[in-house]
């Protein structure tokens, strides 16, 4: 049964929801793997890094929200359970314990690095079956290359 009635139709509203609930794993993923880094850093950059964190977690909430509400007003419930995201979620994560400034942000380099990728195929499978999805995950797309960008930056020249 579906609560809400899209004005897709089933192929481009599953193409679609598809590409959000995925859009959604790696989202609050990487909210949790930015917390996780936020709450370990250690080392001289301790203070900016730790900042730059919490930047990337409230960009990742704030379009996991978005994203969510864009499946919801098509019909379909997103999933955001954390059994859901335990069970789909791949990126690269820190390991436990305290971890060293440069690693975490290599770690966040990484995650984000795959995330756009991931993006960067959704937005070509949405081209054709949802043009407002298409340009809600370009748009997140571009955020979380600026994010990467930022990362990147910090570990140049680099290291070993």
């Amino acid at each position: 049964m579906t609560a809400v009635r899209s004005t897709l139709p089933d192929e481009a509203r599953r193409v679609s929801c598809e590409a959000l609930q995925d859009t959604l794993v790696d989202l609050l993923g990487l909210s949790l793997i930015g917390k996780q880094a936020h709450w370990n850093i250690v080392g001289p950059r301790f203070r900016s890094i730790h900042l730059q964190l919490d930047e990337v977690v409230s960009a990742a909430r704030n379009f996991a929200d978005t994203v969510a509400e864009r499946s919801a007003a098509l019909g379909v419930p997103p999933d955001g359970r954390p059994e859901t995201i335990a069970k789909a979620f791949t990126l690269p994560a820190p390991k436990e314990g305290w971890v060293r400034d440069s690693d975490a942000v290599q770690v966040m380099v990484e995650s984000l690095q795959d995330a756009i990728a991931r993006l960067r195929e959704r937005i070509d499978a949405t081209e054709k079956a949802d043009l407002v999805t298409q340009d809600l995950l370009i748009g997140i797309t571009a955020e979380l290359e600026k994010q990467r960008w930022m990362f990147d930056a910090e570990n140049f020249p680099r290291e070993g």
